[in-house]
């Protein structure tokens, strides 16, 4: 017997299976979750299918955030199939690959309404569009964003996409007072960097991850089964007196003042 047996999910927003919401995925997979996934673009379609079928998911469909239609559309599915959710995860984030080098004072009007638009308010309407869905788990739902130390300190090439995972956290904590006498809860993981899709975009992360390796108290990088197990925390019923929280799972490296000294 899985923790999740019974459970039906939403994830939105796995890339390829590297990405950290497949980590989360198989996690809750593992633990009995039946889930449906998204792809964002029909390019993408043939690399998240196979990942589908791994995965034993029931449902693929496809959903851009920015397209109100698409995201009615996988609403009414779920809803003719499923008729509740009892958790949904959003790992979806955007920006200019020009946005994030150089100077965040740069940065462009357009670019920065896109990052906050694609990267935070996608959270915003997802779990709108899923309310009543959310609203129909027996035992309480959940929903888990996905952040970064970025929107918490200045991290040099995250730029613009610093300032929308500040946004990204308090949306959080506003979504979880919005929701939380329903039974709703809101939570975010800050994930420490890994090696993915979107991490590829920023400059100097093979420095990064480097120096964060050695660095880190548990003296290592984390890996997206340490955000997957985390998730799992998160999205069952572990996690029922928690609400509104950005948790690190990044080997403890948020932890730090200052590099450690060379003896």
């Amino acid at each position: 017997m899985g923790i999740l047996d019974g459970k039906k999910g939403l994830i939105v927003g796995i890339a390829n299976h590297r990405s950290i919401a497949y980590g989360i995925a198989k996690a809750v997979a593992d633990a009995g979750a039946e889930l449906a996934l998204t792809y964002q673009s029909e390019r993408l379609q043939s690399k998240v299918a196979p990942l589908a079928e791994e995965l034993g998911a029931t449902t693929l469909l496809q959903c851009d955030l920015t397209d109100e239609a698409q995201l009615a559309a996988v609403v009414t599915e779920l809803d003719s199939k499923w008729g509740k959710l009892d958790f949904v995860v959003h790992a979806v984030a955007f920006a200019k690959r020009e946005e994030l080098d150089g100077r965040f004072l740069d940065t462009s009007r357009d670019g920065f309404a896109m990052a906050m638009d694609i990267s935070v308010y996608s959270l915003v309407s997802l779990v709108r569009a899923c309310e009543g869905l959310l609203k129909n788990a027996e035992d309480g739902a959940s929903v888990l964003t996905l952040s970064y130390y970025g929107g918490e300190k200045a991290v040099p090439n995250y730029n613009v996409m610093g300032v929308a995972k500040a946004a990204l956290e308090s949306a959080v904590r506003y979504l979880a007072l919005d929701l939380g006498r329903d039974g709703i809860r809101v939570n975010a993981i800050s994930s420490g960097a890994i090696k993915t899709l979107s991490a590829a975009g920023i400059k100097g992360m093979r420095s990064q991850l480097s120096v964060i390796g050695e660095q880190a108290p548990l003296g290592r990088n984390v890996t997206i089964e340490d955000v997957g197990k985390a998730g799992l925390f998160a999205l069952s019923d572990l996690g029922s007196g928690m609400t509104g929280e950005v948790f690190h799972v990044d080997a403890g490296y948020h932890a730090l003042g200052a590099f450690q000294a060379e003896s």
